[in-house]
Parts: structure tokens; C-alpha cells; sequence
């Protein structure tokens, strides 16, 4: 069945793109175009990748998550801790 009129992509489509990675109706957009003339499309798209196409955020080991939230944090702090110290010219 088709999918995107505007395009001709099919349900098939859309799968086979969610099985190559893309987990989001803009990731199908870059990768088909299916969404972008009128639009009509993406709640079937959104619905197509909400049946298991692809997993979900929570479903993710919540260790890699926390790493990757502290690796990112740490960055930060360590971008912070190298800007120079204002002079007392700026600092007034």
C-alpha cells in the first residue's frame, strides 16, 4: 500500500528505510522524500515506525545512556575551566 502518494513510496519502503536506521518520519524524509510535498503522510509514517521499527529510547541499556550524559557534562566543565579569567579592566 502506498504511503506517500506525492512520491509513490510504499509501506515496503518505509520498513526497509527503518531497517537501514532511519527511526524518524525526518530520517525517512532524507531518505526517500516521503513527507515534505503536502505532508498528508507522515501519521502514517509515525504509525509505521511506532510498531516496533525501530527501538525506542527508553528501551536503551541506561548505562550508555548515563556515560554518554556524563562524558558530555564533562566536556562542558572542561570547556568552562579553560576560558581565560577576566581582567579587572573587564571584570568592572
Amino acid at each position: 500500500m502506498y504511503v506517500c502518494s506525492c512520491f509513490g513510496i510504499t509501506e515496503q519502503q518505509v520498513r526497509q528505510h527503518a531497517e537501514s536506521g532511519a527511526c524518524t518520519p525526518r530520517q525517512i524524509a532524507g531518505a526517500c522524500k516521503a513527507g515534505t510535498d503536502c505532508g498528508s503522510c507522515v501519521r502514517k509514517i509515525q504509525a509505521l515506525l511506532g510498531r516496533g521499527a525501530c527501538p525506542r529510547r527508553e528501551a536503551l541499556d541506561p548505562v550508555v545512556l548515563t556515560t554518554a550524559a556524563t562524558a558530555t557534562a564533562a566536556t562542558a566543565a572542561s570547556a568552562a575551566a579553560s576560558l581565560p579569567e577576566p581582567t579587572a579592566v573587564e571584570a568592572a
